[in-house]
């Protein structure tokens, strides 16, 4: 047992006055705490303090306009996953979260704890005795020999492979969301883009947010893709899995041809996946099946799986082409 000391202060300023006056270097900030709890139980995140904004009013705010979208990150999964609005204008939103997790999960996990969960690795979350940068950098990582069946084809290093877990940064990523981020130093701006990183040589280093940053609200373009747009996720179980794979797609389309296309890739990549490459295939062409399953070929053609998980490039090229469709049958 370890003590943690525990603050709810009730706005963001509050929360980044106790932050600036904080001297412990094993303070977090904690939002659903449906992952980080977890994490501690495991003993695979130790914080000596929480400040939990939960409280805070001012990062609980939606605000659904015309030309873009602005979600406080203290709102809940299910406050947007089941908001009409959302659910009729950007369905794939509304999917990433609603198949993301049981509805339990969803009242009390927020977006902004969502975006910053932590890899399902069983190597990351199991027994220390066998080794993992991400616990314990410079140990090694035991999934490249391993078990590595539910392990990244996209971005991984010779020191870490594991799957980014999250479904709604995917659908994220697709529609070029931005994060305000503030600190007790100022307020910035990140592309969700750049917010993960890829493992590289240090795997324990998961995003571009410094210790301090607080992540305020996400930002949401209005795109006429977003109308007919798709979550589409495959997993084991039909029931609140992660994903093996996952497709994100928004589609516009004008005399039989595709104007624009987002694409968006989940279960097969250490971060939230852009496929441009298939995008690029698409603009300007009809949308069959047929130049769906190249498009999703392409998407794919750079994957390296391990020996445990190279059925997830078939399995990747078929959601993504099922996605696609999908997403035209809602035009």
């Amino acid at each position: 047992m370890r003590d943690v000391d525990y603050a709810s202060p009730g706005s963001a300023d509050a929360v980044l006055a106790r932050r600036a006056a904080a001297e412990a270097p094993g303070l977090r900030y904690l939002g659903g705490g449906t992952t980080l709890f977890d994490l501690m139980k495991l003993q695979a995140e130790a914080p000596t303090a929480l400040i939990d904004v939960t409280r805070c009013e001012d990062l609980r705010t939606m605000d659904l306009g015309r030309a873009e979208w602005r979600f406080g990150a203290g709102v809940t999964m299910g406050e947007v996953a089941d908001h009409p609005q959302v659910r009729a204008e950007f369905p794939a939103l509304s999917e990433s979260l609603w198949k993301a997790a049981s509805q339990q999960i969803r009242n009390m996990a927020t977006l902004g704890g969502n975006l910053l969960q932590r890899t399902r690795c069983a190597y990351f979350r199991g027994t220390p005795a066998y080794p993992c940068n991400k616990r314990e950098p410079g140990s090694g990582c035991s999934a490249i020999a391993g078990a590595n069946r539910g392990h990244a084809l996209f971005g991984g290093s010779a020191h870490c492979i594991a799957t980014y877990p999250g479904d709604l940064a995917v659908a994220l990523v697709a529609f070029d969301a931005v994060l305000e981020l503030r600190s007790p130093r100022g307020a910035r701006r990140l592309p969700l883009a750049e917010l993960h990183r890829d493992p590289g040589d240090t795997p324990h280093l998961e995003t571009t947010l410094a210790a301090d940053e607080l992540i305020v609200a996400i930002r949401i373009p209005r795109v006429p893709a977003a109308k007919a747009s798709v979550y589409h996720k495959v997993r084991d179980r039909e029931s609140y899995a992660f994903a093996l794979t996952s497709a994100a797609v928004g589609l516009q389309m004008a005399g039989g041809q595709v104007i624009d296309v987002r694409i968006g890739l989940g279960g097969v990549a250490t971060r939230p996946w852009r496929a441009p490459a298939a995008e690029q295939h698409l603009r300007g062409r009809a949308l069959t099946r047929e130049s769906a399953r190249q498009a999703a070929a392409l998407a794919f053609a750079d994957a390296k799986p391990s020996p445990h998980n190279r059925f997830k490039v078939a399995l990747g090229i078929d959601t993504l082409t099922d996605a696609l469709m999908q997403s035209k049958e809602r035009l």
